[in-house]
C-alpha cells in the first residue's frame, strides 16, 4: 500500500474510534470552559477526543509531529518532515447545541503540504477522505466538483459580504451560511456549494483536511491573496481561504483583489 494511502487508512480508523468517544458526550451536556482571548468554548469531549487521537496516532507514527487545536503547541513539530494536523471536534458550538454539523478533522502534512486527510461527521455517518494525487472520496465513492451555478453558491460569513471585502464591486454570488470550515470545504467537494471563502485569518487545523479533500475533488484552494497554502508553520495560521473550481476561483480573486 502506498505510504500516503496507509496514512489515510490510519486516519479513517482513528476517526472511527474518536467518533465513539464524541458521541458518548453528544447531547449529554459535557463540562465546558471558555478559552482565553475570545477563542470560544472547549468541552470535556474536545479534550477526551484529542487525547485519544494524540495517543493513538503518535503510537502508530512516532516520528510525526503533532499540531492540534486542543494540545499546547510544541516547536518540535517544525523539525518533522510529517505532522498530524488535527481538530478533534470542528464545530464545538454546534456540538454543544446538539446539532449534527460538527466533524472530526484529521490530516497528515508532509513538508507543508497535506497528503492524507479525513473529515468525519459522526452523527450522520458521512466520511470524506483524500490522498494526494489519488482523488477525493465520500463514503468510499469518488467525488468531483459539479458545474458551477449561474449565480455561484458561496459559503461565506454574512459579515464578509461587506463592500470592504469586495473592492471590485458587490459580490455577484448566492451566499450560503458558513459554519465549520472543514464542513464548508467538504460541501464544496461534494457539490453542495460552488465555493468557500473567508477573509479572516484561519487556523491550520480548521482547514488542513478539508483543503486536501476539496483540491482532490478538483478545486483550486488558496489563501485570500491567491497563494498556495502551506501548513505546519510556526504561527499555525493562514491568510484567509478562497476555494472553488479553477475558473470561479480566478473570478473571485479578481473581485476581491486589493488595489
Amino acid at each position: 500500500m502506498p505510504e500516503h494511502e496507509a496514512d489515510r487508512t490510519l486516519l479513517i480508523e482513528a476517526a472511527q474510534d474518536a467518533a465513539q468517544v464524541a458521541l458518548r458526550h453528544f447531547g449529554a451536556s459535557p463540562q465546558v470552559w471558555q478559552k482565553s482571548g475570545g477563542q470560544g468554548p472547549v468541552s470535556a469531549a474536545d479534550l477526551e477526543v484529542d487525547q485519544l487521537l494524540r495517543e493513538g496516532l503518535l503510537a502508530a507514527r512516532p516520528d510525526y509531529g503533532w499540531l492540534s487545536e486542543e494540545t499546547a503547541d510544541a516547536p518540535d513539530r517544525l523539525r518533522r518532515k510529517r505532522c498530524f494536523v488535527v481538530d478533534p471536534i470542528d464545530g464545538t458550538v454546534s456540538f454543544l447545541k446538539g446539532k449534527p454539523s460538527w466533524a472530526i478533522s484529521l490530516a497528515v502534512v508532509e513538508n507543508g503540504t497535506p497528503v492524507a486527510a479525513v473529515v468525519a461527521m459522526p452523527v450522520t455517518g458521512h466520511v470524506y477522505s483524500a490522498t494526494r494525487g489519488r482523488g477525493a472520496i465520500w463514503n468510499e465513492q469518488p467525488m468531483t466538483l459539479t458545474r458551477v451555478a449561474d449565480l455561484p453558491r458561496i459559503s461565506i460569513p454574512k459579515n464578509q459580504l461587506a463592500a470592504e471585502f469586495w473592492p471590485a464591486g458587490p459580490a455577484q454570488i448566492t451566499p450560503v451560511h458558513g459554519g465549520a470550515l472543514a464542513l464548508r470545504l467538504t460541501r464544496l467537494a461534494e457539490g453542495d456549494v460552488d465555493g468557500t471563502v473567508t477573509f479572516r485569518p484561519v487556523w491550520e487545523w480548521d482547514i488542513a483536511a478539508g483543503a486536501l479533500i476539496a483540491a482532490e475533488a478538483g478545486a483550486r484552494v488558496s489563501d485570500r491573496a491567491g497563494l498556495d497554502l502551506s501548513f505546519n508553520s510556526p504561527s499555525a495560521q493562514l491568510n484567509g481561504l478562497i476555494a472553488a473550481a479553477p475558473d470561479l476561483h480566478a473570478d473571485l480573486m479578481t473581485r476581491t483583489a486589493r488595489t
